[in-house]
């Protein structure tokens, strides 16, 4: 069994190599401390398995919020992100069931939808931009007790 912890070590090893993603050295220390424990104390099979998960487990669990932290990069907002947030007129009345809908947004027209499927927003209106999907918005109507002024 010594020789399969080796080459599952040595397999998880290339594969952290190849991908440079952190996927697979957890396996590598644990297929290694399973070795380990295999040739200095005899364990047997699911001895040895039990360390492999053990030792997979306990690194990843220790070390995985720490990558993360790592090479969780801060997302730079796009200039469609910028928009979110912004007021909208409703230029074409936004109808989810008919599929209409068009605000103007900076002097730019937009196709748009309402938040809520089942809300009719008519032309004139006011609306809030809420979401950016692709060339259409995803808006909500602007509270009333809110300003009125559209950017």
């Amino acid at each position: 069994m010594e020789l399969t912890w080796a080459i599952l070590f040595v397999v998880f090893v290339i594969a952290e190599f190849t991908t440079v993603q952190l996927i697979s050295i957890w396996f590598a220390f644990g297929s290694l401390a399973a070795l380990l424990c295999t040739h200095f104390l005899g364990l047997s099979v699911p001895g040895q398995v039990a360390v492999f998960l053990i030792v997979s487990a306990i690194l990843l669990a220790v070390t995985f919020p720490i990558v993360r932290k790592r090479l969780n990069t801060s997302r730079v907002p796009t200039n469609n992100d910028l928009d979110i947030g912004k007021n909208a007129t409703v230029i074409e009345e936004i109808n989810h069931d008919k599929g209409t809908g068009r605000v103007t947004l900076n002097g730019v027209d937009w196709s748009a939808v309402p938040e809520n499927k089942t809300a009719v927003i008519s032309a004139g209106s006011i609306v809030v931009v809420k979401e950016v999907q692709g060339a259409k918005l995803i808006v909500a109507l602007k509270d009333k007790s809110m300003d009125k002024t559209a950017m």
